[in-house]
């Protein structure tokens, strides 16, 4: 039986999104593993998203709380808001209660991945302060370190994520597209947790 591996994401401008598209092929690298993007749903209305020329929402499925646990293991992405992730995120988080209750999640690997305006704002505080939510349902944290090699260490040229995981810069307009380097990583990230992923299923 696959190991299924969930990339579970919300995003606003798309940036979020293409950091998820690329962990999935990195995913998908790994034999025995399926992966599957989701989407969280949209909290704020269409005349809101109009006024922030957000673009319209792909055609990822939506995913309901209730499916969380027919994965193995998980990659949660999310743009910023100050510093932590998005409340649409936390709102799909907060309606997780009843999985909480049952410890559905317990002992599931989880990454996370995140997209921020500025270098400043928030890529280390953003997945730091997520980390409580895996914590409460017993989830296994799965940072990357630097395993993704020697493009964690180049100084040349402005780059998202850190040793929690894969990140990109949106900019102050929203007009940054992740680089090849953020996108290299965020491939990385993808193989890599569905690796873990994979190991931790056979030992169980």
């Amino acid at each position: 039986m696959a190991t299924k591996l969930y990339i579970v994401y919300y995003s606003t401008y798309g940036h979020v999104e293409k950091l998820a598209k690329e962990i999935k092929k990195g995913a998908d690298t790994v034999e025995g593993v399926e992966a599957t993007l989701w989407q969280v749903p949209e909290t704020l209305s269409e005349e809101i998203l109009g006024k922030m020329h957000a673009p319209p929402k792909s055609d990822v499925p939506i995913i309901t709380p209730h499916e969380l646990p027919e994965a193995d293991g998980f990659i949660f992405g999310f743009p910023t808001r100050f510093g932590m992730m998005a409340a649409q995120f936390k709102a799909f988080l907060d309606a997780t209660g009843g999985l909480w209750g049952t410890q559905k999640l317990a002992g599931k690997p989880a990454g996370l991945f995140y997209s921020t305006g500025t270098q400043g704002g928030g890529q280390e505080t953003t997945p730091l302060t997520a980390i409580t939510q895996l914590t409460h349902h017993g989830m296994i944290f799965v940072p990357i370190g630097y395993t993704a090699g020697a493009g964690m260490f180049d100084m040349s040229q402005v780059k998202g994520g850190s040793p929690y995981g894969a990140g990109t810069f949106a900019g102050g307009d929203g007009s940054r597209q992740p680089t090849e380097l953020e996108l290299a990583i965020a491939h990385h990230q993808g193989k890599y947790i569905a690796g873990i992923t994979k190991k931790l299923k056979g030992s169980a």
